[in-house]
């Protein structure tokens, strides 16, 4: 009886540990150039999304705020840049592995295939590519706060 409650508790520890794996990636970051800061977050359908929440330069010429410009659909180009979804549908592969999402570039207005693996708990790797993950480009994202 003791070995079955000893197995319980140790049950009751451990589960919790491994369903952190997949919300590591959850939280604030700097894109690689330290310029914009994106939040990521896990939806209602468990894939996790990033919003753009803070840019180095949010105005532009005219003290305005920057615009989604380059957008392919003419109706979002007058939307402003922070708040914007960058990162779409990331899921969860294990081991902290993520795939099968989209990240949008605004600057150029495109969008991407995107995978992601966690080197740390502050490092995170996202690779955006056309066709096939080796015709990408990887961009190192750190941790940090709002």
């Amino acid at each position: 009886m003791k070995k079955i409650i000893f197995i319980l508790i140790s049950l009751s520890l451990i589960i919790p540990i491994f369903a952190q794996g997949a919300e590591r990636i959850t939280g604030v970051w700097y894109n690689g150039e330290k310029t914009s800061k994106i939040e990521i977050t896990k939806s209602e359908d468990g894939l996790f999304v990033g919003h753009l929440i803070w840019m180095k330069e949010p105005l532009d010429k005219e003290g305005e705020p920057k615009l989604d410009s380059k957008n392919p659909e003419a109706k979002l180009r007058t939307k402003p840049l922070i708040g914007i979804q960058v990162l779409h549908d990331l899921k969860y592969n294990g081991k902290g592995k993520y795939s099968g999402g989209k990240i949008y570039d605004p600057r150029a207005g495109k969008t991407y295939s995107c995978k992601a693996e966690m080197v740390n708990n502050n490092t995170l790797e996202l690779r955006g590519y056309i066709g096939i993950p080796m015709a990408g480009r990887t961009d190192t994202w750190t941790r940090t706060t709002k």
